[in-house]
């Protein structure tokens, strides 16, 4: 999902940089989205192996 995110963000900057300003902002948006969804299942995973780890000691 960061892969995704990287490559929504790059083609954010191309987009802007030739003046597409519409598809840049909506690109930048769906790289944000991305990025938290990412960050967000990151957190959860890492919560539950703490707690199976305590489970198992």
């Amino acid at each position: 999902m960061l892969k995704w995110a990287l490559i929504f963000f790059l083609i954010s900057l191309v987009a802007g940089f030739f003046g597409f300003t519409n598809v840049a902002a909506g690109t930048r948006t769906i790289a944000k989205i991305l990025f938290f969804i990412a960050i967000t299942i990151f957190v959860v995973f890492l919560v539950l192996a703490f707690a199976a780890g305590s489970l198992v000691i």
